[in-house]
């Protein structure tokens, strides 16, 4: 390749390259599978060892792709959180050891897994946990303080007092957890997680802690970045020591002094990570001795001293054999392949997603035919490519009717879902009920799913609003179900009752409308009536609803038996009103604001609350359109896209001063 024409690729690469980081770093929604990833910065990294004079300082083989969320507050990481140079064959594994050794004289390495998760630092004085926050770009990361601290494992008090200690660990989601998140997901038809890594990385950067708490994330704590107070002399009698401090370390992590042997525990670890019950995707070998390490240093972007394996990912050839399909609690139909069984990663797979109709289009896969299957992050199987065409296949065409009630479905123009067209279609009931009673919802304490199913396989309730019509005898002849028990479910049930409407229109479920929408709904058409009679175009006037939402509400309150059942709630004592927020005067009428930094005395969210209820607009991000920016201390790109528009910038004192 000549000098141009390496030019042009690097600069390709760089902007693909940079695109993936931000989607895998920043937005935890990575488009192209680790491995697609790795090959591209391979292709890049032998462009430049070609052409040095193509390296430039932001290229993404000179630094690590996350970036600072501007939601926390920035951490200067001291001792700077490296990532590692990866190798994707036993040949670069005994490259990186002839390279060690030229500079060290018999060095010795520790073996450990490559947890797939995110990297985070831990700080202690005095054996108290004070600080916790992300790798960020390695220099600068997020503060995740009160995040970490759900997180159980992780110990807050040390056994023994160190005066001062800075570890770094690896939060992951075991994949019993991520299976429970998907399950969850797919009953609540929200957008499915796509791999452990991604799930824990979301969680973990939460604004709201008890969100994290909720996600059961755990962590293996494996380097020591800074410690005061004690002498170490090597990595495995570190991690020994932050065991003995209590740390959750490595399952395993071994000593070897030749790179054979290292290359043989490699290859033990690759066969049987399948049996942990947390994601790894690949191996990592490190110096141990801390003065050899000082010897060998690091480049601009990794230590000389460590070297990571990968795992490539694993494919193999099967026949579909049928497709199943599935109805969600929004009538929505899913495909899913039964497959021959095959050996996967470790378990046996013989189901995989198909996704939806245009999935299967797009791949050409027929009954019969021979597919590449795959797991996403080793956990989720996939369907890579069709391999080979069976004889005699038909292309494979969703059903006209639901395959639970018999109901002809639909497919609106511009939606790859094809949805049953019933709303009392049996199939979509239990998760129907579950989501009405949920915490967002009408929040009806002690119905849980154990609880639903029982009383929808006795036929004792058929819609949400038979919950309304129970009666004790009916729950306390359940099975472990008792007189107190029914009661308690009674007392719960009548409660929900004085919910306000937003609740009730957040549990009937309608497509696209979640626990915000609903609130928005509610407070422009205070009673379900005036809700019920909306149109599309009063709809649409609400900052923050757009078309395809107003079509679906509208459609939903069009629907016979929708209007028969609100009937009913109505007869029953439901509360069908909102109260009417108060606006203290339109001062902000027609005005935009966008917070950005921490303010002196105020929380964001009490800000915000200070002008809607003064009539402005809350946005999050800025444009031409802003009126006003909100600025506290530590104000990040917000700020600076401000100034460079033009647009007023006040401080809280300010924002007090209009208000009077």
């Amino acid at each position: 390749m000549d000098f141009e024409k390496a030019k042009a690729r690097a600069e390709e690469l760089s902007k693909e390259l940079k695109y993936h980081n931000n989607r895998y770093y920043n937005q935890d929604e990575p488009e192209i599978s680790d491995y697609e990833y790795d090959m591209l910065l391979r292709e890049l990294e032998q462009i430049e060892d070609e052409f040095p004079n193509l390296i430039k300082e932001d290229s993404p083989t000179q630094r690590v792709g996350g970036e600072r969320a501007e939601k926390f507050s920035p951490v200067e990481h001291i001792v700077p959180m490296e990532s590692l140079h990866d190798s994707f064959s036993f040949e670069e594994l005994r490259d990186f050891d002839r390279k060690v050794r030229d500079v060290v004289n018999n060095p010795a390495y520790v073996v450990e897994p490559k947890f797939d998760g995110l990297s985070v630092s831990a700080e202690y004085r005095n054996g108290i946990f004070v600080r916790g926050s992300t790798r960020g770009d390695g220099r600068v990361g997020e503060d995740i303080t009160n995040n970490l601290k759900t997180i159980k494992s992780l110990p807050h008090r040390l056994s023994k007092p160190v005066d001062y200690l800075e570890v770094r660990g690896e939060v992951y989601m075991s994949n019993e957890s991520f299976l429970n998140l998907l399950k969850y997901q797919e009953e609540h038809e929200e957008k499915p997680s796509k791999n452990p890594r991604n799930a824990a990385a979301g969680s973990l950067r939460q604004k709201d802690s008890k969100i994290t708490a909720q996600r059961n994330l755990d962590i293996f704590v494996f380097n020591i970045q800074q410690i005061e107070g004690v002498e170490l002399d090597g990595h495995k009698q570190s991690i020994d020591f932050l065991a003995e401090l209590g740390f959750p370390t490595a399952p395993f992590y071994n000593k070897f002094n030749n790179i054979e042997d290292v290359i043989k525990e490699i290859e033990h670890i690759g066969n049987t990570r399948g049996d942990f019950d947390f994601p790894i995707d690949g191996a990592v070998v490190k110096v141990d001795s801390f003065s050899d390490r000082e010897e060998l240093g690091s480049t601009a972007k990794f230590p000389r001293w460590a070297e990571a394996y990968k795992y490539p990912p694993e494919e193999k050839e099967t026949v579909l054999r049928d497709v199943e399909i599935n109805v969600g609690r929004t009538g929505v139909l899913t495909p899913t392949g039964i497959f021959d069984p095959i050996l996967l990663a470790g378990t046996t797979v013989s189901r995989a997603t198909l996704h939806n109709e245009d999935f299967i289009k797009e791949k050409d896969i027929r009954i019969g035919d021979k597919v590449i299957l795959r797991k996403a992050g080793e956990i989720i199987p996939e369907v890579v490519s069709l391999k080979e065409r069976g004889e005699n296949t038909v292309p494979f065409e969703m059903p006209k009717t639901c395959p639970s009630c018999g109901s002809p479905v639909s497919r609106e123009e511009g939606d790859a879902a094809v949805r049953c067209t019933n709303t009392a279609c049996p199939a979509q009931l239990m998760r129907n009920l579950i989501h009405f009673v949920s915490r967002n919802a009408m929040d009806i304490d002690g119905l849980g799913p154990a609880v639903l199913e029982m009383l929808v396989s006795n036929d004792l309730v058929k819609s949400p609003v038979d919950l309304y019509k129970l009666k004790s005898e009916d729950i306390s002849s359940l099975e472990r179900m008792g007189e107190q028990s029914a009661a308690n479910i009674l007392n719960a049930v009548e409660k929900s009752k004085q919910n306000d409407l937003s609740r009730l229109v957040t549990g009937l479920g309608i497509r696209l409308v979640g626990q915000k929408a609903a609130k928005l709904l509610c407070d422009k058409f205070n009673t379900i009536d005036d809700l019920m009679k909306a149109d599309i175009d009063s709809i649409v006037e609400i900052d923050g609803i757009g078309s395809v939402m107003a079509q679906s509400v509208v459609q939903y309150f069009a629907l016979p038996k929708t209007a028969e059942m609100i009937d009913e709630f109505r007869a029953l004592g439901l509360k069908l009103t909102e109260p009417v927020a108060e606006k203290k005067n339109d001062i902000f009428k027609g005005k935009t604001f966008v917070l950005t930094g921490t303010l002196p005395t105020l929380k964001r969210s009490q800000a915000a609350k200070i002008i809607e209820d003064n009539g402005g607009k809350v946005s999050s991000s800025v444009s031409k359109k802003t009126d006003y920016v909100l600025a506290g201390e530590e104000a990040g790109s917000k700020l600076v896209k401000a100034q460079n528009l033009g647009i007023t910038i006040i401080s809280e004192e300010d924002l007090f001063e209009m208000v009077k």
